[in-house]
């Protein structure tokens, strides 16, 4: 029994190895690449560099209010009728429902350089986030996702908006 487990024990070991130097062959520029480092692209140290990330960057309710107060934008992604019920003071509508009919507007009106933040429903919905990709995509500098949303800040006790006040 013992000198069973050792001959399977030893074949394993030699289909691996087999198996290791057959996939080496085939993929040997590939590994070569690896080893010298012409897979990862170099570091560009010139205007590129200080480009802004290619994802929305999540903020708290404070770092919301700090942005409202030094003029940045709150940019409201759910739907024109919750706006309409209820938003956050201030805040502009920019539904992702209607996003290729409301964008070219918002793009004409909104200066690239403003520091955006977009909210929706909560830490379940996903437009405020897929608007702040949208966003940085037209060629915003500074978009933020404020992922608690109208909830979060209605729960706190901050001013809101609407027909539902």
């Amino acid at each position: 029994m013992l000198r069973d487990l050792k001959r399977i024990a030893l074949e394993a070991c030699v289909l691996i190895a087999f198996g290791a130097l057959f996939g080496l062959t085939l993929n040997h520029q590939l590994v070569m690449d690896a080893f010298s480092g012409s897979l990862v692209s170099p570091q560009s140290t010139t205007e590129e560099s200080s480009s802004p990330a290619a994802l929305p960057m999540p903020v708290l309710i404070d770092e919301v209010q700090q942005v409202m107060a030094s003029g940045g934008l709150i940019v409201d992604a759910r739907s024109p009728e919750l706006y309409a019920s209820e938003h956050i003071e201030g805040a502009v509508s920019l539904p992702m429902v209607e996003i290729d009919a409301e964008l070219p507007e918002f793009l004409g009106t909104v200066a690239r350089n403003r520091v955006i933040i977009t909210y929706c429903s909560g830490f379940g919905c996903p437009d405020s986030f897929d608007l702040g990709m949208t966003l940085i995509s037209s060629g915003y500098l500074d978009v933020r996702v404020f992922e608690g949303g109208f909830p979060e800040w209605r729960d706190a006790g901050l001013p809101i908006f609407g027909e539902g006040q």
